[in-house]
């Protein structure tokens, strides 16, 4: 499902060229449930983004199903990410002028699904904001946030899903409720899912751990 071939990003500040990443290889296949771990500035959240196709690498490829995302232009990668990626953060990124229905019916109505209202308010209900349909993202509470997060990441029916320190906005016991719902939102969509976390006990319940550290990329 993605291939990530000798990725490097390198920066360039003060003191000189910074190296961020450093020849990053791996393979991730359909289903799988795959963690990576590392510090607060390891390059994990780097590395998410280029296999999104939101940064460039200075060196390498990522393909997703296939397709060399850094052989498209921009527009093209948008598509691409349009069709085939979820995405959840920890700051939500939801649009605050829209409705907590309005947020996941966007991603569908990019598509130009004629069904996005019937769509989003099914998958609301799925994750248990049926009675917060018609909400602005200030009137809920930050797992309620989060809930919207998922549903609108998980309502396109992605191939691949990439999470960023999905609970780090929530406490523990909101985050833990959060957790669960996305690996059991996971498990029925059949979605490959990629989380970047600094928790060892999230990322005991994927199936593999990657761990970045300096730059570079190792297996546990």
């Amino acid at each position: 499902m993605i291939q990530v071939e000798h990725i490097t990003k390198q920066v360039q500040d003060a003191s000189g060229v910074l190296s961020i990443l450093e020849d990053i290889n791996f393979d991730l296949h359909a289903r799988q449930t795959v963690a990576i771990l590392g510090a607060s500035g390891s390059g994990k959240s780097t590395l998410l983004s280029i296999m999104a196709g939101l940064d460039t690498p200075s060196s390498g490829s990522v393909r997703l199903a296939g397709v060399d995302l850094f052989s498209l232009d921009e527009d093209a990668r948008a598509a691409q990410r349009a069709e085939r990626v979820g995405f959840v953060f920890q700051s939500f990124q939801l649009l605050g002028n829209l409705t907590a229905l309005e947020n996941v019916m966007l991603p569908l109505e990019l598509q130009g699904r004629a069904d996005a209202r019937a769509r989003a308010t099914e998958m609301l209900q799925r994750v248990g904001l049926g009675d917060r349909l018609q909400h602005a993202p200030k009137l809920l509470s930050g797992g309620e946030q989060q809930r919207v997060a998922l549903a609108r990441a998980f309502v396109v029916r992605p191939a691949v899903l990439l999470a960023d320190e999905p609970t780090g906005s929530l406490d523990f016991a909101t985050g833990a409720r959060i957790m669960d719902l996305m690996f059991e939102l996971n498990r029925e969509a059949g979605t490959t899912l990629v989380l970047v976390t600094h928790d060892s006990a999230i990322a005991a319940r994927c199936e593999r751990k990657l761990r970045v550290e300096a730059g570079r990329l190792f297996e546990d």
